[in-house]
């Protein structure tokens, strides 16, 4: 699938698989000047890119595994969804969740980007719903 890109900065990357198998697209800080966090701390981190999802596709925001692991650092709202009528600049909330401050660079991979197809619902009210086995079980019911 083709998806349209437009840079609202001339210096943004454009998202990028890093190995052939990934799911997600790992996407890269723009921003004229480093940005430290500090434990506790959370900002917005502009990529400089825009994009056009075709009708019936979201792109979901995730983190990433080694910044999150080893420094702490999460996109907050995650995943955050990009909507397909949405064209302005994609922009990352990062949190700073460790223990150390943390500074981001231009052009810092710092999330990752996963394109799905979306089913519309409509929902149909009802008296009862079925029953299932865990029936209203939830928030750890199931156990360890």
């Amino acid at each position: 699938m083709k998806i349209k890109l437009k840079k609202v900065r001339k210096d943004a990357k454009i998202p990028k698989y890093m190995t052939q198998k990934s799911a997600g697209l790992d996407i890269f800080a723009c921003i004229s000047s480093n940005i430290t966090l500090k434990p506790g701390q959370r900002t917005l981190i502009p990529t400089g890119i825009a994009i056009s999802l075709p009708d019936g596709y979201e792109a979901q925001i995730r983190p990433r595994s080694g910044l999150a692991l080893n420094y702490g650092i999460i996109p907050l709202n995650t995943p955050g969804t990009i909507d397909a009528d949405y064209r302005g600049e994609i922009k990352i909330i990062l949190a700073n969740l460790g223990e150390n401050e943390f500074t981001i660079k231009n052009g810092d991979r710092i999330a990752q980007m996963v394109i799905n197809k979306i089913e519309k619902v409509e929902f149909v009210e009802v008296e009862e719903l079925d029953n299932s086995l865990r029936g209203e079980g939830g928030f750890g019911s199931t156990g360890i």
